[in-house]
């Protein structure tokens, strides 16, 4: 029982796992905002891929 206590008293990494979960919310946001901004940024590219596909590149401006 005597270790047992002293385990749980114990707080030798207790930084480690705040920034373990602090890197972890981190990248969690990071993806987050990559999900948000993925549609917008495959519909500008759709349409840079329409706009260019229309130029004929043998015509001088």
């Amino acid at each position: 029982m005597a270790f047992f206590n002293t385990f749980i008293q114990d707080e030798n990494g207790a930084i480690t796992v705040d920034w373990v979960v602090l890197s972890a919310a981190i990248v969690g946001l990071a993806l987050g905002g990559v999900a948000a901004m993925r549609i917008s940024v495959l519909s500008i590219a759709t349409a840079t891929n329409a706009s260019m596909s229309t130029v004929n590149p043998n015509v001088a401006p």
